[in-house]
Parts: structure tokens; sequence; C-alpha cells
């Protein structure tokens, strides 16, 4: 509990979107928050150098930026004068064609930015909030969630011990509180490293005849090279460069140890992306910067008690091929907010802040937590692995620009009977998702990237459903056609007999 307040004490661990925006989350219901970050303070010179090299572009869309606006409106519009709209997918054929794709036949984009100035708002919204305070620099060692007890590690290797009671693990895919909370419950945890990596690079501004920095590509399409089993992708920053992310297996990157030859293989496989980012900066690329590798993790439960909840990649990390792990984790606050309200957690309730006293609200919203999330974040995981498949090869196949083509029609044949997304908007604030039978048509990616109103697992149930529509309409064809076939065989046939 706050000392000499009265109201009880949550401690975030992890100070990054998801950690901010819980800790605003909570601030704004009337908690006393204290947020710790092992890291420096990321605003500082020295952190941006040291990050410069390994971050993957965010696109942050209708889910991101619902959770914000449903937790701090202000923040909201302010952050989204620093995004740049991406209207659809840029696709890169060997020969340097490129062909549109774009994302929503109304127009609806999703967004690219800067994940450190999206960190650096929300982080300056926390430090100017006044129930918030910030450690930076200090690293969670050991939990015991019973007595209420954290312990960290400052700068100086010294022990902090600091009390709570209520603990939000946002510390990220390798999370120290999901770890701790593991000896509490009995948690199913699964972690799985794809046999891929990314390594990122990067396409400095053009320039104009007037010498003036311009776009090298069209800035407002998410630029893809497909490549069946590898891909590039190009996102826009503020500046006029580009972010560009090489995906592709472990073994292929093992076999372009020498840049030299990695350079040759660029050129190969890229030749209108090489003049854009240049020799020199492919060479340096594969010589410097980092392979990251690519992780999936599943967790249940997210909670213990009413003392401890993980939120974002600490419970959900995903491969980042449909564009939501950001997103997920910023509507993982959201819904929790929701959750919290709707029980009617107090924070100044302190009679269950001694002892093995438990909160029952909050314990009991907690539960309520990890029981309806689960499904939503095993849903779009698998969604996230799924969507690879089809970003590195199909986008480039016939069969899917026909499919694309068919969800698009059938779409548009049933618009009348949808609802305006912007119908259900304000609801996110008091309901987690007001679009439990979503009707119509609706393509999915447009369910899981601009209609914060329907869960995850409603958009992949609604898409398995029609999926199944299209292939018995397949099916379908095929018989009619096998029957056309079988009639016109039959009137050659007699036609043939009367000639003879």
């Amino acid at each position: 509990m706050a000392r000499g307040k009265g109201i009880r004490k949550a401690v975030v661990v992890g100070a990054g979107p998801v950690g901010c925006l819980s800790a605003l989350s909570l601030a704004q219901m009337g908690w006393d928050v204290e947020v710790y970050e092992g890291r420096p303070d990321m605003r500082l010179p020295s952190s941006k150098a040291s990050a410069s090299l390994r971050s993957i572009n965010l696109a942050i869309s209708a889910r991101g930026i619902a959770a914000i606006q449903a937790i701090d409106p202000d923040a909201a519009s302010r952050f989204l004068q620093g995004v740049i709209p991406m209207k659809g997918r840029m696709i890169h054929d060997h020969s340097g064609r490129q062909k549109s794709q774009i994302y929503d036949r109304d127009g609806q984009c999703i967004n690219s930015i800067d994940r450190g100035l999206l960190n650096e708002g929300l982080l300056d919204e926390v430090s100017a909030h006044s129930s918030i305070r910030v450690f930076f620099q200090h690293k969670l060692s050991t939990a015991d969630f019973d007595k209420r007890v954290l312990t960290f590690r400052d700068s100086a290797e010294k022990e902090v011990q600091v009390d709570f009671d209520f603990c939000v693990g946002a510390d990220g895919s390798y999370s120290n509180v999901r770890r701790q909370l593991m000896r509490s419950v009995r948690m199913n945890f699964q972690q799985t490293y794809i046999p891929h990596e990314y390594l990122e690079l990067k396409m400095p501004p053009g320039k104009d005849p007037e010498g003036n920095s311009i776009f090298s590509i069209d800035p407002n399409h998410l630029h893809i090279w497909p490549r069946h089993s590898f891909m590039l992708i190009a996102l826009p920053n503020k500046d006029r460069s580009f972010t560009c992310t090489l995906f592709a297996p472990t073994a292929d990157f093992d076999q372009l140890a020498d840049p030299a030859q990695a350079l040759t293989w660029f050129k190969n496989q890229f030749p209108d992306a090489l003049p854009l980012i240049g020799e020199t900066a492919v060479l340096e690329g594969f010589r410097n910067n980092p392979r990251s590798p690519l992780i999936a993790i599943k967790a249940n439960p997210y909670h213990y008690k009413d003392r401890a909840v993980i939120l974002g990649d600490a419970a959900h990390s995903m491969v980042p091929f449909f564009g939501q792990g950001l997103n997920c984790g910023l509507e993982d606050v959201r819904v929790l907010d929701v959750i919290l309200r709707e029980k009617g957690v107090d924070p100044a309730d302190i009679s269950s802040t001694s002892g093995d006293s438990v909160d029952a609200r909050l314990a009991s919203a907690l539960e309520k937590y990890t029981e309806t999330r689960h499904g939503d974040l095993i849903a779009i995981s698998d969604l996230a692995m799924a969507n690879y498949v089809e970003m590195r090869h199909s986008v480039a196949t016939p069969s899917y620009l026909f499919l694309r083509s068919l969800d698009n029609l059938f779409s548009l044949w049933t618009s009348g009977s949808q609802i305006a997304p912007s119908s259900v908007g304000p609801l996110l604030s008091r309901i987690p998702f007001p679009s439990t039978s979503p009707s119509g048509w609706i393509p999915l990616y447009t369910m899981v990237t601009f209609r914060p109103d329907i869960s995850y697992s409603t958009a992949k149930l609604k898409a398995e459903k029609q999926q199944k529509i299209v292939a018995n309409l397949g099916w379908l064809g095929s018989a009619i056609g096998i029957a056309a076939i079988g009639l016109a065989t039959l009137i050659v046939s007699r036609r043939t007999r009367i000639l003879n």
C-alpha cells in the first residue's frame, strides 16, 4: 500500500509501450503506481545509440490505436501525428515490377511508426503523471507474490525490496515476472523458436533535383519482396528513410556468412532494392548488424490470485507477420482496464492488503481476464505464424489474388448488413468486444487489423467458416464444370452419330 495515502500500490515491471499504457490505466483508476525498468532510460542519447541496430519497425493499426484512445485519448491524438499511413502492400517481383494490393476497400490504413518515438512518447506521459514514479536500471531478480514483495537489483548491483498490492508483468518475451509466477501457479508454457531469423538494413532518403530529401519508393505502402522461403520488407520513416528487414531461414543466413557472397546473393534476389539501399550499406549490414531470432510464446494462466498478471510479450510473444504484436499487447491493457472497472475493483480498498487476505473483486477480475483472453491470444499467435507463408510466397500467386478478389466481392455484396466500425468505437472503453457475432462477409485481414470490436478468436472462427464456403463453391464450380463437359461431350457424340 502507498504509505500515508490509503491507496493501494500497483507495480508495473517493464517500461515498454505495454508497461507504460498499463501504468497510465492503473493511475487513472486511482492506484498509486511505480514502474521498474531494467534498462536505462531510453530517452537518453546513450540508450538511443545502443538500440539503433535492433528493432523491427512497428505497424500500429486500429486495435492499438483504439487501446490508447480508450486509456488516454489526448495521447492517442498526439501519437497519430507521427505516423505514416500505409494503404496496402507493394509487391516487388524479381524483375523490379511493382503491384499494389490495397488492404481495405474502404481505404483504411495501417500506420508505420518509429518504435522509439512511440515508447518515448508514452514514457513522457507516464513521467508527467502525478501518481506514477519510474525507476530505471532496476532489474527484477525475485518475487514473493504471497508476501507481496519484489526484489530488484539496481545499477550498483544493490538489492532493492519493493512492496506491492498488485503487480503487472510487462517485461517482454524473456519475462522475469513470468518466470517468478511459475513458482506460484501451475502455468502451462510453450516457447518456440522458428527456424528463421531477421536482419535489419536501412534504405536512406533519396534526393530530388534540388537536393532535398525524398522517399525513394512510395511511402504509403508496406513494400514486400516475396521470394518463396524468404522475403524483404520495407516500412517508411518520418525522415524519408525506410527500415528494411530481411526474413530468411537460419540455414540460408548461415550460407551468407561471407559479406561479399551475401552481396552477390542480395543483388540476384532484390535487384531493384540494392541500388536504393546501397552496396556498401548491404555489405556493412551483413557484417555488423545482428541476426535476431523469432520466438513464439504461449502461456496459461496469466494471473495469480489477486497478486499479479502478465501482459504483452510476457504472456504471448508472437512472430511479427500479422503486425499484431504491439497492437495485441496494447489491447491487453484495454481489455484488462474494462474488466477491472466492470468488477468494481477499488484501489482505496485496503482491507485485503495484509497477510493472506485476498481482494475477491480483483481476483475475480484477473480470473475473468485469463479465461476470456486466452482464446484470443492463441488465435492471433497461430494467425501470425500462418501469415508468414502468405507474405513471403502467397501474395505473388494467382490463386491468392483470385481468393482475395472473391473476399472483396462477397464483402461488397453484404456490406449493407455490416455495422460501421465507427459506431462501436465509443463502446470499447466499456465492453471488451462489442461485436460478438459480426454479420456479413468480412475478410480476415480486415477483422484482425481494422475491427477492434471483433475479438481475434471470433475473427479466426468467422474466417474459417467463410473459407469453407469458398471451398464448397470451388467443389460446386468443379461439379458444374464436369457436368458441362459431360453434356458437351454427349451433344457432340449425338451429332456425330447423326452425321454418320
